[in-house]
């Protein structure tokens, strides 16, 4: 079975923005417990498995706007590529009210093993392709419920998260707003994240970077994450371009 970490797209000569989508699938290789975490299809299709809709709408601005992609190929369940090694969230035991029966007895050994496996694999392509490219702006696309259970409803449409270095959030954040949409400054989550993708990759190279997160109820179809690709490639390419002029 092919147990690659990630799939990559290729971009346009000189691109000056990398996409990634750190939680693009709910995928569980088979030398994880056998390829089932021991939760039915009905939880594995949740939110807590993966971003939904987030795979579709980071290949479709990938093709939009020619940018080279890099995408997981394995459940967040398995292990979090968004969190840093030393995180306790790295491997969840329990999420949004559910138990994961396969990691409740993890052991370090096999902690370590996904890591190598999976979550390493990953940001040495991010990496490579960092290197390949000199200073690109990072664009990471996320995805999240619209409710946590026993929790209220979430109203943004978007988020926009970042870590210290505001130079390509501020535009996004002022043209979303400019065209009407409900968005979230670090919200529904923060942005200042020790050790995620964006603080690894991104504050440690002085990189521009933003983590954009869509409420999943607007991106849950391929016609819907179309949409919202097609809608957000103008903007980040605005903001990109308003922030080299700046």
């Amino acid at each position: 079975m092919d147990e690659r970490a990630y799939e990559e797209v290729g971009g346009a000569p000189g691109s000056r923005l990398l996409l990634l989508c750190d939680h693009a699938t709910n995928r569980v290789p088979a030398s994880v417990a056998g390829g089932d975490l021991g939760l039915p299809p009905e939880e594995m299709a949740r939110h807590i498995a993966y971003d939904i809709g987030a795979r579709g709408v980071a290949l479709e601005l990938a093709r939009i706007m020619a940018a080279p992609a890099l995408l997981t190929r394995f459940s967040r369940l398995v292990i979090d590529p968004n969190r840093g090694e030393d995180d306790p969230t790295l491997v969840m035991r329990l999420y949004d009210g559910t138990l994961i029966p396969a990691n409740r007895q993890v052991t370090a050994a096999e902690v370590e093993r996904r890591l190598d496996a999976f979550h390493r694999p990953y940001h040495r392509a991010i990496d490579a392709a960092i290197e390949r490219m000199g200073e690109p702006a990072l664009v990471s696309i996320h995805s999240y419920t619209p409710q946590l259970k026993g929790r209220p409803l979430r109203p943004w449409q978007v988020g926009i998260l970042w870590h210290r270095d505001g130079r390509l959030a501020g535009p996004l954040l002022q043209r979303l707003r400019g065209q009407g949409y409900c968005v979230g400054d670090n919200e529904p989550y923060s942005g200042e994240l020790e050790g995620d993708t964006m603080s690894r990759h991104g504050t440690a190279r002085g990189l521009a970077h933003v983590l954009i997160e869509l409420r999943q109820d607007l991106v849950a179809t391929p016609e819907a994450q179309a949409l919202w690709a097609g809608r957000l490639a103008p903007i980040i390419a605005g903001a990109i371009g308003e922030m080299a002029d700046g």
